[in-house]
C-alpha cells in the first residue's frame, strides 16, 4: 500500500433539527474530498479561531443561516486516505447542537458544498453520508471508498508551517472516590512551566480523543481512569509560545475537556512515555488545588464543576 503523508485538520460541525424532525445537511461539491457525499454543515477551523465561532461562520457560508450554539454533542476523529493528494487525512470533529436565529436558506457557490437541504432521517438513510454524520444520526455507517477519482481543481493539504502550529488535545478533570483531583506539574522548558495542569495532551494521528486521554493519564500519572462525561471544548491561542524548540511559535491549541473517574487511585508516578513535559503528578483536595498555580484549563475545569 502506498505510503501517504500524515496530515491533520480540526473541524467544527453543527446539528440543526427542524420542528418536524428533519435535519439540515449539505452535499459535497467537486471541490470536496468526497463529491456527492452528504454531511451536517461545518468545516475546518481557521488559525486562532474558537470552534464555536467556526461552526457559526461555516453555517453562514454553507447555508445562509445565522445560528447559535446551544450545546455540545460529541468530539470524534477519523482518518481517510486521499491517494491523489498523497495524504492520509486525520480530522478531529467537534459537533455542536445549534438553534436557528435568522437568514434564508441558500446553496453555497464556489465552495466545498453545492447543495443544502432539510432531510428526514429515513431519507438520509438512502443517501451517501460521511461516516461521522451517519453515526451522529444513528444510521448504519458505510465506509468511504479507499480511492477517490482525482478531481480538478482540488484543495491541497500542505504540510504544517514550522512557525505556526494547530494542535488538538484531550484533557481530563480526574477525580477519585474521595473527591480528590489529579493534577500534573509542567516541566521546565515547556509552556506553562511550574504550573499545575490537567492530565492529558495532544492526540496521535488516527487516535480518538477518549482513548488518547486514558493513555495520557497512564503515562503521566500511572492511573487507570474511566471517562464519564464530555464537559467542554475550548481553545488557547499564543502567538509567541516558547517551547522546547527554543524559538517562538504561533500556537493554537483546541482542547476537549472530559470528566474522568479513577476508582482505585494509587500514588501517582510519571513514566518515560510522558515525553518529558510532565515533572510530577499528585492528588489534591479541591481546597488544596485552589491554592496552586494552575493553568487556564485547570482553573476552567474546576469552575465548571463548582
Amino acid at each position: 500500500m502506498e505510503e501517504l503523508a500524515q496530515r491533520r485538520r480540526i473541524g467544527a460541525y453543527g446539528l440543526l433539527t427542524g420542528a418536524d424532525g428533519r435535519v439540515l445537511l449539505t452535499r459535497g461539491s467537486a471541490l470536496a474530498d468526497f463529491p456527492g457525499v452528504w454531511q451536517v454543515p461545518g468545516g475546518g477551523l481557521e488559525h486562532a479561531e474558537h470552534p464555536a465561532d467556526a461552526v457559526v461562520r461555516e453555517f453562514a457560508e454553507e447555508t445562509g443561516l445565522v445560528v447559535e450554539v446551544s450545546g455540545l454533542e460529541a468530539v470524534v476523529a477519523d482518518v481517510v486516505r486521499l491517494p491523489d493528494l498523497g495524504v492520509a487525512l486525520h480530522s478531529d470533529r467537534i459537533i455542536y447542537h445549534l438553534t436557528g436565529v435568522s437568514g434564508a436558506l441558500r446553496h453555497e457557490s464556489d465552495g466545498t458544498t453545492d447543495l443544502v437541504s432539510w432531510i428526514a432521517p429515513a431519507e438520509a438513510a438512502r443517501l451517501p453520508l460521511m461516516p461521522f454524520t451517519a453515526d451522529l444520526l444513528g444510521l448504519p455507517v458505510t465506509p468511504l471508498p479507499e480511492d477517490v477519482p482525482p478531481v480538478t481543481p482540488r484543495l491541497p493539504y500542505d504540510p504544517p508551517s514550522p512557525d505556526r502550529r494547530q494542535r488538538f488535545g484531550a484533557y481530563g478533570l480526574v477525580t477519585d472516590p474521595q473527591g480528590r483531583v489529579l493534577l500534573t506539574l509542567i516541566a521546565d522548558g515547556y509552556p506553562g512551566a511550574g504550573r499545575w495542569h490537567l492530565p492529558g495532551g495532544g492526540t496521535d494521528h488516527g487516535e480518538q480523543p477518549v482513548p488518547a486521554l486514558l493513555r495520557e493519564i497512564v503515562e503521566e500519572a500511572g492511573q487507570l481512569g474511566r471517562v464519564t462525561e464530555l464537559l467542554d471544548v475550548d481553545h488557547l491561542h499564543n502567538p509567541a509560545a516558547l517551547g522546547p524548540e527554543g524559538r517562538p511559535l504561533d500556537w493554537h491549541g483546541v482542547r476537549a475537556l472530559y470528566r474522568v473517574v479513577v476508582a482505585a487511585p494509587t500514588e501517582p508516578e510519571v513514566t518515560e512515555a510522558a515525553g518529558g513535559s510532565t515533572a510530577r503528578a499528585a492528588w489534591f483536595s479541591r481546597e488544596e488545588a485552589a491554592d496552586l498555580p494552575l493553568t487556564d484549563i485547570a482553573e476552567r475545569a474546576l469552575r465548571l464543576v463548582g
